[in-house]
């Protein structure tokens, strides 16, 4: 097992443990990658594609990038806006979804963040949040927090948060209600601008890029076999709006065809419910995300 990092490769840094850590284990595998992971370890080496991966804080991730530490970072866009470091965002990953929001004491009576001129307001994304009240033309006191923020009103701290928010429960646990989003944010990509100058980096980055955009594709559909009446067909294939034509095999009995197609998956349970009352029968569903590679 190599112990050094690799010249001829590029260099991804993805966040060590946290929020994201699985999410993108799992992409980088499902994409075909090969490389051992422990928490322990700092860095990976691919097997199997020219790059090596660092395990680091995702604080850092921007910083390393925009320093050209690394060519690719994968992190949270809430940090690169806060970070506001020179990167540039080329993919969005589509997982690790949240928004920053403003989030009041429930009993406050504050349903407008022009209330909060002159108050003090907790987080842990300063320059965001500072940002944000100057678009506002609202002047808050900004005060940086490490922690828990939600407690922070609470304590008598600060009369509002700005905090990331994803299903909402560790706002009502502390009965905080949101009444402003800040920023979505979501997994995305990042690259040193110096890296996607260079040829042959730019060449590795964009075979990265294209094994995401499949496997981000893929997800979108539920590939589907089923056997169906032949004389329902032409309707049906109507009704299924998949990556294109259905595809229409014969079977021993020539009053059924059976047929593979791929429906997306934000229609896919209207569409079975309407082919079983066409008669569609041995409907088989597999992920087209696990088929790919």
């Amino acid at each position: 097992m190599t112990s050094k990092l690799s010249g001829d490769h590029i260099k991804l840094a993805i966040q060590k443990d946290g929020r994201l850590t699985e999410d993108t284990r799992n992409l980088l595998r499902t994409v075909g990658l090969h490389f051992e992971s422990y928490k322990q370890r700092l860095f990976s080496i691919c097997r199997n594609f020219p790059m090596d991966i660092l395990y680091v804080r995702d604080d850092d991730i921007a910083e390393y990038v925009a320093e050209g530490v690394v060519d690719l970072g994968i992190v949270g866009r809430n940090l690169v806006v806060e970070a506001d470091k020179p990167v540039e965002e080329i993919m969005p990953l589509n997982y690790g979804h949240c928004s920053l929001k403003v989030a009041v004491p429930a009993e406050s009576g504050i349903s407008r963040i022009e209330q909060l001129a002159g108050c003090k307001v907790a987080t842990s994304y300063p320059v965001t949040t500072s940002r944000f009240f100057e678009e506002r033309n609202v002047d808050v006191n900004v005060i940086t927090i490490s922690g828990s923020v939600e407690i922070t009103p609470a304590l008598g701290v600060a009369s509002a948060i700005v905090d990331l928010v994803s299903t909402g429960s560790s706002l009502r646990l502390n009965d905080l209600i949101a009444i402003e989003n800040v920023l979505d944010s979501q997994s995305v990509v990042i690259a040193n601008r110096d890296s996607l100058a260079d040829n042959q980096k730019a060449a590795i980055v964009e075979r990265l890029l294209t094994r995401f955009r499949g496997v981000m594709a893929a997800s979108e559909y539920k590939y589907v076999m089923m056997n169906v009446p032949a004389s329902a067909l032409e309707y049906i294939s109507t009704i299924m709006p998949g990556l294109k034509s259905p595809t229409v095999l014969p079977t021993a009995d020539p009053s059924w065809m059976a047929v593979h197609t791929a429906i997306r998956e934000d229609m896919f349970w209207d569409v079975i419910e309407e082919l079983k009352t066409l008669g569609a029968q041995g409907i088989l569903v597999s992920s087209i995300e696990k088929m790919f590679v």
